[in-house]
């Protein structure tokens, strides 16, 4: 049987580029650009809510379990406090490193930092990896977070629940962070001008773990690690019980969601817990539509998408005997029902491209002010250039360089979020005014024009703004 090499520094990687695998385009299914708009809508109060809902019963049952100290009732108590721990917060820590969860970047870093060191995450090293995840969904060398390999490990999937071989190399990385051994893989994906940060973050996490530890030691108790560390460990199978519905078992080095990512309907707990992630499909074709939104999403897209799996014990039942089928047999795919749908890929959004009409002073009219909503978006093409114009509020509009300076994304799919485009494909961010790259993994600036409306015109002469 022929062993795959998944590493991302091998023969793998290599050979995912040369069949154009890498950064590629994906299927992208139609949907009216006013409706995606609406649904790209950002709010601080839901986020905040189910924030806050979410820390007070990590808080009180973490208060109970103290309470309950070693009697019976602690057991139960841990239970839930290690699942909200080391399994809810892994659904806080993706919502909010895409920067979709709050409409507030703060807010957004602030519980990101807090469920990476519930999780034992490096936040740096896990913001890129997961760019690199989302362009690469389950491309062989490319994607650093295909858990579930082929062939199969029956055993080691089922011990994944433990956590206690993923936690130990997820400390075991941080710890070699912290004296500043990058490994391959994040040398691999992470800019090295963000290196420095994932050094001192490990050291920071690491502190936390090894204080904790030793106020056990000191107090001759393990009361503090059960509080601290240890529930990335037992509280993890939490994690591992949404996360093997996403992908375990789907098409590997396909260009196409719908084969490689799994949607499940789950009820309304499990919902809360995992923040709307069953609906893994429509996040992955669309990252730039919050959490909360994401079922109205699937009912927009759901009849040009694979059937959605109806439970979750329906979705286990697929995904363990596929498991056990590709361990026989590593080609074996599950059959889907995938509808034949034109769909536009990723890379060429197609939001109504306008060609350019020149004025004879050199102007450009860019079209009717009115013919351009609040927050839209649209395209423009002249001269072998792509540009993006924007609607900022309803009397300013922005005009900017249309393609991500990360990984040349068309802006024109994204969404314009309190004065910045947001890129459609990993979030990043630019200010619609200058230009300046305000978000990772966006790190360089893309050029921002003057525009200004004439009477009921959109006019533009292509100077570019001072950066």
């Amino acid at each position: 049987m022929t062993v795959v090499d998944y590493g991302l520094t091998g023969d793998s990687s290599l050979v995912a580029v040369e069949r154009g695998l890498a950064n590629a385009e994906w299927f992208l299914p139609e949907i009216a650009d006013g409706r995606l708009r609406e649904l790209q809508a950002r709010s601080d109060g839901r986020a905040a809510v189910d924030t806050m809902v979410w820390l007070l019963l990590l808080v009180g049952s973490a208060v109970v379990a103290y309470v309950s100290l070693w009697s019976w009732w602690s057991l139960p108590a841990f239970v839930v406090y290690g699942a909200l721990a080391g399994g809810a917060a892994d659904a806080r820590w993706h919502e909010c490193g895409h920067g979709t969860a709050f409409r507030s970047g703060r807010a957004n870093d602030a519980v990101y930092y807090l469920a990476s060191f519930l999780l034992w995450r490096g936040p740096t090293v896990w913001r890129w990896s997961h760019y690199r995840h989302h362009t690469d969904t389950l491309v062989v060398g490319r994607d650093a977070e295909i858990v579930f390999q082929r062939p199969p490990d029956l055993v080691r999937t089922v011990l994944a629940y433990t956590h206690l071989r993923g936690g130990a190399q997820m400390f075991r990385r941080l710890v070699e962070h912290s004296f500043g051994r990058i490994d391959d893989e994040a040398a691999d994906f992470v800019p090295d001008t963000e290196l420095r940060r994932v050094v001192w973050e490990s050291r920071v996490f690491v502190g936390i773990v090894a204080a904790s530890a030793f106020a056990s030691l000191w107090w001759w108790s393990v009361v503090p690690l059960l509080f601290v560390g240890l529930p990335t460990i037992y509280g993890a199978w939490l994690m591992v019980f949404f996360g093997i519905t996403q992908h375990a078992g789907m098409r590997e080095n396909v260009l196409d969601h719908r084969y490689n990512t799994r949607t499940v309907y789950m009820n309304p707990v499990l919902r809360f817990l995992y923040l709307n992630m069953n609906y893994h499909v429509e996040h992955h074709m669309f990252p730039s539509v919050p959490y909360h939104a994401l079922p109205a999403l699937h009912d927009e897209i759901k009849d040009q998408l694979a059937p959605a799996v109806p439970s979750t014990p329906a979705a286990y039942r697929q995904i363990f005997t596929t498991l056990a089928r590709q361990r026989r047999d590593p080609a074996y795919e599950i059959p889907l029902d995938v509808p034949d749908v034109a769909g536009a890929p990723r890379h060429r959004i197609t939001v109504g491209e306008t060609n350019w009409a020149h004025g004879p002073d050199g102007a450009v009219d860019l079209g009717a002010a009115d013919s351009l909503d609040v927050g839209e978006l649209r395209r423009f093409d002249v001269g072998g250039r792509t540009y993006v114009l924007g609607r900022v509020t309803a009397d300013e509009f922005a005009l900017c360089d249309g393609l991500c300076s990360h990984q040349q994304v068309h802006l024109a799919g994204g969404a314009i979020v309190d004065g910045q485009i947001e890129c459609p494909k990993h979030n990043a961010r630019f200010d619609a005014r200058t230009g300046a790259a305000m978000r990772r993994p966006a790190r360089e600036p893309i050029g921002a024009y003057r525009v200004e409306r004439i009477g009921d015109r959109i006019v533009s002469r292509l100077e570019e703004r001072t950066p």
